[in-house]
């Protein structure tokens, strides 16, 4: 026996459970699972990756401190490699791999204690250059009249330093969360003590009770008719419990009204720790979490069997320690087949409850967003219940304006949201990332990326799999290879598409947001996306009234503009922020630039002429109208049938890889030409793109083409972009056939 080096507590080491976190321990120990969780320890930085800090804890371990655990931004750390400093550990993985959690302390005089945490010697040890004083303070204080430990005392009771009246249950609340009080021996007797220690123990002990009964003795030499008859009440009693009926299941969030009664929970295990007591389980119900801590012997793991995500029944005391309600486990037992089915069900219904938001009115009258209310609904119960459980929210949304728009309507919606549910610096950009896709196509290389990305993170952090949302991608069938490909790892996904979404897609996503799928009129997918955004959040309506009408290139509708012009955004304004967020979607397009589209889309000021967006805008219209006169100016107009087709060579006339690309430059020269043509074909070297007011199915036109040229390799390449790929040697082929088929639709 020991006494803590803070409170004076007896206990067995240097430290009571009570102010373990207020000490800091040197490790001496050569292994990962030597380590103690919960403990903080001094180390040094070994090293840095672009997902947090390696930290050598002693000689021989090294652990992670994962940017998510940093109360800053990773690269604000003025760390250096070798430098001192000092973490939590958080868990130590059966791999070896060590977590640690951030320490606001990072100085050793910020801490109440310093001992070293040596396996050889088997529980913690004050450092050598304070051994011997201590060792000398204890002498003393063995000679002291009330000392914790009195060698003339007929029996010991376990005393905090501030009461040395206090009963053994009183010191015993104050020494550990679990309620769990260590066994003493005595010059009469053992005094055992467990989490309740309501009953008496036999001849010699003598244990406590509970909170409404007062503590009974017994003597010692109460000879054998005390002990026939205290087994005979232990007997009795255990017969009443057996036949009594088992306590009804009672919600976490109503533990408040039970404490000092049995209860039973049930719920998923989310949460194991081992503290040098008791082993503590956190349990979640579909009303909240819990602590539930159940004792063996100290620092001794109890249920070894019971992992995270299991459901399970727990059976205990409630109590009260410091302030918090938990639960002294009595009970633990793992659910299988249907009781398991039956819980688990339960808390998925009672998520999908929390998480599903009531329908709300459009962010303008749009009768098409009127007509998909309940996907809508669904969509946004999908983003809101991934924030519920710390899943990451990935958005997927193609490299263009509307894809911007669309991504930021949702990212302004989220941010604050993850804000809350995690109170970190930097949870917003850990739980929500945006990534810009080409063409709006999710393939194969987008899926093993993200693929490559979710895995590494599940093993190295535990992090679980990912929400991905597709806005203004991912609708037509070649983004079905991307999709299967999550499928294998059960990774949830949500489609918000403006365009036709092909059946087989439906099928492969969890949800789905699409005119087509309502004979609704059409739309943009910002406009989508923007009111999946206010059921998510509807705090930020307000901000994302302007974004249908900026996302629309022509014949705004009057209730977009109106909506826009109540929210601060003209006419003129809502051109420029459309133009402005097209230039800059084109550059780094595939990083997201949040700050800075978050300045275009939400911060610039309207009514300032040299504000951001219109200094944006204004480079958009020269680059493209220099583009558009000089496109204007090769185009080949072809009569094929009682069609006008309008062809050009955008190899041969416009930049290669500068704005605008192929894709905007043949939208604007088609809206200048639609009323002397009746389509433009833009050709590059193996890639065809086709613009039309008519109405013609790409992947129809593809498959006749490549019937028509079987050597040519034809097959949609986005849908979105309007394109076609075909064999470059095919070229003049594939043109040909195109025209002529297209002819035949328009």
């Amino acid at each position: 026996m020991g006494s803590c080096i803070i409170c004076g507590t007896s206990v067995e080491g240097r430290i009571c459970d009570l102010h373990e976190e207020d000490a800091v321990f040197e490790f001496r120990g050569t292994s990962p699972d030597q380590l103690s969780v919960g403990r903080y320890y001094r180390g040094s930085v070994d090293g840095f990756a672009e997902f947090g800090v390696f930290v050598d804890i002693g000689d021989s371990v090294t652990g992670l401190l994962h940017r998510s655990e940093l109360d800053r931004r990773l690269d604000s750390l003025d760390w250096d490699s070798g430098d001192e400093v000092f973490v939590q550990v958080k868990n130590v993985r059966d791999n070896g791999n060590v977590d640690l959690g951030w320490s606001i302390r990072q100085s050793e005089r910020e801490f109440r204690g310093v001992l070293v945490d040596d396996p050889d010697v088997g529980h913690s040890t004050l450092l050598e250059d304070e051994a011997e004083e201590t060792a000398e303070q204890s002498g003393n204080a063995d000679g002291d009249e009330g000392s914790p430990q009195s060698p003339d005392a007929s029996e010991t009771v376990e005393q905090t330093g501030e009461d040395e009246s206090a009963t053994a249950e009183q010191a015993a609340d104050d020494e550990t969360s679990a309620d769990t009080e260590t066994s003493t021996e005595t010059s009469a007797g053992a005094v055992s003590q467990t989490g309740d220690a309501d009953r008496v123990n036999g001849a010699g002990s003598v244990g406590q009770t509970s909170d409404d009964t007062e503590a009974e003795s017994v003597p010692s030499s109460g000879g054998a008719a005390a002990v026939v008859e205290a087994d005979e009440q232990d007997e009795e009693a255990a017969a009443e419990d057996a036949e009594a009926e088992p306590p009804s299941v009672v919600a976490v969030a109503a533990l408040d009204d039970h404490v000092g009664e049995d209860v039973r929970l049930e719920g998923e295990v989310v949460g194991v720790r081992q503290t040098s007591g008791p082993t503590v389980f956190e349990l979640q119900d579909e009303t909240g979490t819990v602590d539930c801590a159940a004792f063996v012997e100290a620092g001794v793991r109890a249920y070894p069997d019971v992992e995270e995500g299991d459901v399970a029944r727990f059976e205990g005391e409630v109590r009260r320690r410091r302030g918090e309600i938990q639960v002294e486990t009595e009970s633990l037992t793992v659910l299988e087949a249907d009781e398991r089915d039956a819980v688990e069900q339960r808390l998925a219904d009672a998520l999908d409850d929390e998480a599903r938001p009531d329908a709300v009115d459009p962010l303008t009258d749009d009768s098409t967003v009127e007509a998909l209310s309940e996907d809508l609904v669904e969509a946004a119960t999908h983003i809101r219940k991934a924030v519920l459980t710390d899943r990451p929210v990935i958005v997927r949304h193609a490299n263009t304006a509307d894809g911007y728009l669309a991504g930021s309507a949702l990212e302004r919606a989220t941010l604050p949201l993850v804000t809350d549910q995690h109170r970190r610096s930097d949870a917003q950009y850990h739980y929500f990332d945006r990534r810009p896709l080409e063409g709006g196509v999710y393939d194969m290389d987008d899926a093993t990326k993200d693929t490559t990305t979710m895995l590494d993170n599940r093993a190295r952090h535990d992090e679980t799999l990912p929400l991905f949302v597709f806005v203004a991608a991912g609708g037509t069938r070649e983004s079905l290879d991307g999709f299967e490909l999550l499928n294998v790892y059960g990774a949830p996904t949500v489609v918000i598409d403006d365009i036709d979404v092909d059946g087989a897609v439906t099928d492969a996503v969890d949800a789905v947001v699409s005119p087509s799928l309502a004979d609704a009129p059409d739309t943009t997918a910002t406009a989508l996306a923007a009111n999946v955004a206010a059921h998510v959040n509807d705090d930020v309506r307000g901000d994302l009234r302007h974004l249908p009408a900026v996302s629309v290139w022509e014949g705004v509708p009057e209730s977009y503009l109106d909506a826009a012009s109540e929210a601060g955004y003209d006419e003129t304004a809502v051109t420029q922020l459309r133009e402005a967020v097209a230039l800059e979607a084109y550059y780094q397009s595939y990083e997201d630039k949040r700050e800075l589209i978050t300045d275009l889309v939400f911060g610039d000021d309207e009514d300032d002429v040299g504000g951001l967006a219109g200094h944006v805008a204004e480079q958009f219209r020269e680059k493209v109208d220099e583009e558009v006169s000089t496109a204007r100016a090769n185009v080949d107009v072809q009569t094929v049938g009682d069609s006008e087709i309008a062809v050009l060579d955008t190899d041969a006339f416009s930049h290669q890889y500068e704005f605008p690309p192929e894709t905007l430059l043949l939208d604007e020269l088609h809206r200048e030409m639609r009323d002397a043509v009746d389509a433009v074909v833009g050709v590059a070297t193996d890639t065809l793109y086709v613009r039309t007011d008519a109405d013609v199915d790409l992947h129809d036109l593809s498959d006749a083409v490549a019937e028509a040229v079987p050597e040519g390799g034809v097959a949609t390449r986005s849908v979105r972009e309007g394109s076609i790929r075909y064999l470059a040697g095919e070229q003049s082929a594939v043109l040909e056939a195109t025209l002529a088929t297209l002819s035949d639709d328009l």
